[in-house]
Formats: C-alpha cells, sequence, structure tokens
C-alpha cells in the first residue's frame, strides 16, 4: 500500500513522545504537515528536530480553556485530528478521590471533545477529514490496578462512536485506535511500579505474566505498531472505516469484537 497524506496537515495531541510522537512522525513520513502539541517547548523542539517532514509545535496546555483557545488560534483548521493526550496511573479503586475522577476525564475525554467539536465542522464543509481517538485495551478489559483511567478510556469508545455518526454522510470519518500495552517511558516507570526495580528485559515479562497474561503477542507493543494504524486511517485506504473501535492490541481482549 502507498499512503500519501501529501497537502494535508494533521494534529497531534500529546505528541512530544511516546504513541503521540510515533504517530506524528509516521504521519509526516507519509507526507502530511505535521502539527505537535504538548505543555514543554524544549521537549516539543527536540522531538520535531527528530521527524523528517514538515513539522510546526504548538506549546500549551490544551486541559484548559486557555490552551485550547491557543491551539485553535495557532491551528484554525485540520484535516487529519488525533485526539491521542491521555494520563494515566495505578490507584486502588477505593481511593480514587472525586478530584482525581474529574481530572482524568478532563484531560482524557473532554480535551478530545472540545478539539472535535472545534474541528469536525471544518472537515465536514470541506467533504473530507480524519478523527481518530487513542483508547487502550483497558477501555473494554478495566484494570484493577486503574479503573478511572480504564473507564475514561471506555467513554472515548462512546465518543468516537457519537461524532461518527454526527459526520455521517459526510466524507470525513471517525474512529478510536484500541491500543494494547505499549513501551513507552511512561509505561516502563509503570511497569516497574508493579514489578519492583528488574532489569528491563525481565521487568517486562514479569509484568505481562502478572498483570497482561492474555496478551497473544507476550510482550509490549512499540509505539510504532500503533502509529502505523493511525496512519493507515488517517488515508484515503481506510474511506469506508468509520465508527469503529480498532484494535492494535496484541490480542490482549479476548474477544472477536470489542
Amino acid at each position: 500500500m502507498r499512503i500519501d497524506l501529501s497537502g494535508r496537515t494533521a494534529l497531534v495531541t500529546g505528541s512530544s513522545q511516546g504513541i503521540g510522537l510515533a504517530i506524528a512522525t509516521g504521519l509526516a513520513g507519509a507526507g502530511a504537515d505535521v502539527v505537535l502539541t504538548g505543555r514543554d517547548p524544549d521537549k516539543l523542539r527536540v522531538a520535531a528536530e527528530g521527524i523528517d517532514g514538515r513539522v510546526r509545535t504548538v506549546a500549551g496546555d490544551v486541559t484548559s480553556d486557555d490552551g485550547t483557545a491557543a491551539l485553535l488560534e495557532a491551528v484554525p483548521d485540520v484535516d487529519v485530528l488525533v485526539n491521542n493526550l491521555g494520563i494515566f496511573g495505578a490507584q486502588p479503586a477505593l481511593e480514587i478521590s472525586d478530584d482525581e475522577w474529574r481530572r482524568y476525564f478532563e484531560t482524557n475525554v473532554l480535551t478530545s471533545v472540545r478539539l472535535t467539536r472545534a474541528y469536525l465542522p471544518g472537515m465536514q464543509e470541506r467533504g473530507w477529514g480524519r478523527v481518530q481517538y487513542i483508547a487502550s485495551d483497558s477501555a473494554v478489559a478495566i484494570p484493577a490496578e486503574m479503573v478511572h483511567y480504564g473507564v475514561s478510556k471506555t467513554a472515548l469508545l462512546g465518543v468516537a462512536r457519537g461524532f461518527a455518526k454526527a459526520a455521517a454522510g459526510s466524507g470525513v470519518t471517525v474512529n478510536s485506535v484500541i491500543a494494547g500495552p505499549t513501551h513507552t517511558g511512561g509505561v516502563e516507570d509503570f511497569v516497574r511500579s508493579l514489578v519492583g526495580d528488574l532489569p528491563w528485559d525481565d521487568a517486562q515479562r514479569e509484568f505481562m505474566r502478572l498483570h497482561r497474561p492474555q496478551s497473544l503477542l507476550q510482550r509490549l507493543i512499540e509505539p510504532e505498531e500503533i502509529a502505523n494504524m493511525c496512519v493507515y486511517l488517517a488515508s484515503p485506504l481506510a474511506s469506508a472505516t468509520t465508527g469503529a473501535a480498532v484494535r492494535v492490541d496484541g490480542g490482549y481482549v479476548d474477544a472477536i469484537l470489542p
């Protein structure tokens, strides 16, 4: 398959590192003009320098009204919106406060909703666009150690389906991507918080054995493997895929459908 996104502008939230950076790199490699977002301008600059393609950065906190307004002023229209920004962490279910629940929903869900509301109408007017939400296997198999994270990702599946219906017949597709356990810096810290300070290969194997035994891949997924699916969904080749929850989970979810 040859994917050509030349002439398209793609915005990836939370893209200074990890999955977001891998997605942005993949989109730039397919020819898109890519916008990186994040709170740390220095991290964004370093990330942009590592991408071969047309890239610009917008620093700010898009979980805030002011940060969102600044982003929309800098980037009023996009053709591809990848809602990747998210937070996660382990905490016993009965110890999660109301404020923490709100923080997870504000960051993982409502930020994506606000940006979709802002950018989707322009896509519809132009008759072409792609909106994606980076969800998680935790949306389907809620993890006992981070219920609030799992539930926020479950909400994204509903958000994607609902906006896909709002975009019906417009030439705009809206999908969620169910990412499985993925190897990022943040996940390395999370893994070690659960299995201890072992050498990384040992820590990864122990984490998968104890906490993700249903993975058919039996290893963490690399960010580029998630990005490959996102680049495809952003392309004209995926024109008939909308309202879907597409799995890149290494067979983690034990079901034929999500």
